[in-house]
């Protein structure tokens, strides 16, 4: 019982963001060491390493640097995951690096968060890197933020520059889409405030960061009310004991859908109901996002790969022209009338971008129009025509059916991530 318990304990996947030597790598591994979720081999390892780099102290930034060039360069280049648990809920952890030219690796990694740590140093206060991030996060609408002003021992612990940083990114954040902003002076380095409560800040009355990593409401950030479940594959066993057995598996990007439901079948609008819900452990009465399940119909009806079964009378937008907020994260620049595979939900369909409506420029939060080409790490607003379909909703009501990327024909990569208007 104590197993199963464990298995259904809450998840909240949380991303690290902020400049370089900001302390977002050696603040994971604070949470990690001072949680207990570290096994002694690789414990020995880290304290290997940092005396091998004449470090006094145990550097905890190498929990989470695992590329060779990460530990020898003391930076982080990829996104690193790292997964631990309280007994409270499990987490997991996507470490993304602070170069600029890395800006992707962040997208990546905060793309499926539901909380974002953006980490700024005590001493320099906000950077570009800052603003970027925090523009990000919100393009992104990951819900909940905490800023952690970290490296507090470097400035004597000093409220007054904890209240001044506090102060300059509330008057920026008030241009952005996150509603949940949370403040916590910290110093990763020496563990305060991060899963031990300091006793060199005792002007702070607020929570420690692992208190609010545990207790942070993340339950209503899905979409329970409008149904979407994109078809994945189409299962027919052929077997003797599932002779005529038709089944529809994919993830519910929304809604609950339960048996005995009428749905519609995007793009044919063809209409049938629901027979069952299967999954791997067994028949379900009902199904919600973000379960992955295989959904039966009653009816014989031409599905595949990239359709979408939703209610009758609550439809996605079916178009052919879509707005997006994109990132731009290849060296190419993106260019007027260029030709791209556009990827959405399980859908493959091939787009050219038909207009540049603005660009963000994002120190100063100004919209730049009139632009040609986007070049790499530029944000803003563009306009795709499609070959075919998509069903798609408005990003900030559905992140699943609102997302897609961009992707090069010739090279494969991908060249944007998009969150439709």
């Amino acid at each position: 019982m104590e197993h199963k318990a464990y298995l259904d304990m809450e998840l909240l996947r949380f991303t690290t963001a902020g400049s370089v030597d900001d302390g977002k790598s050696t603040l994971i591994g604070r949470l990690l060491f001072d949680t207990k979720s570290i096994f002694e081999d690789q414990m020995e390892a880290v304290k290997r390493s940092s005396e091998k780099k004449g470090i006094q102290h145990i550097d905890l930034s190498l929990l989470t640097d695992g590329l060779k060039d990460e530990r020898e360069q003391g930076i982080t280049i990829d996104v690193a995951y790292r997964y631990f648990a309280t007994p409270k809920r499990k987490f997991i952890i996507a470490d993304t690096p602070g170069h600029v030219q890395y800006i992707r690796n962040m997208v990546t990694g905060a793309s499926t968060a539901n909380l974002a740590l953006i980490l700024v140093d005590a001493r320099n206060g906000l950077t570009e890197q800052t603003y970027r991030h925090s523009y990000i996060a919100s393009l992104l609408q990951i819900k909940h933020v905490i800023v952690c002003i970290n490296k507090m021992d470097l400035v004597d612990y000093s409220e007054e520059r904890f209240d001044d940083i506090v102060r300059d990114y509330k008057d920026f954040a008030a241009k952005l889409d996150i509603h949940d902003i949370r403040f916590i002076p910290i110093s990763a380095l020496h563990g305060d405030n991060v899963v031990h409560r300091s006793e060199k800040m005792e002007w702070y009355d607020g929570p420690t960061l692992i208190y609010l990593l545990e207790t942070i409401h993340i339950a209503s950030d899905e979409n329970h009310i409008d149904c979407r479940f994109a078809v994945q594959t189409v299962i027919r066993p052929h077997s003797e004991d599932y002779h005529d057995f038709r089944g529809y598996a994919g993830r519910i990007l929304g809604g609950i859908f339960r048996k005995g439901d009428e749905v519609m079948i995007l793009p044919s609008g063809f209409t049938s109901t629901i027979k069952a819900i299967q999954t791997f452990d067994g028949e379900l009465e009902e199904a919600f996002a973000p379960l992955s399940v295989t959904i039966e119909l009653n009816d014989d009806i031409d599905i595949s790969r990239g359709d979408m079964i939703v209610r009758v009378n609550n439809k996605p937008e079916v178009t052919q022209d879509v707005d997006i907020m994109v990132c731009w994260l290849n060296n190419n620049p993106m260019q007027l009338g260029h030709k791209y595979i556009l990827r959405h939900t399980t859908r493959e369909v091939r787009a050219m971008v038909k207009e540049i409506v603005y660009k963000i420029d994002i120190n100063t939060m100004q919209r730049q129009e009139g632009e040609k080409q986007f070049a790499a790490r530029d944000i803003g607003r563009i306009r795709l025509r499609t070959t075919a379909p998509v069903f798609t909703d408005p990003y900030r009501v559905n992140k699943h059916t609102g997302s897609l990327i961009l992707i090069d024909e010739v090279t494969n990569e991908t060249v944007a991530a998009g969150m439709i208007v």
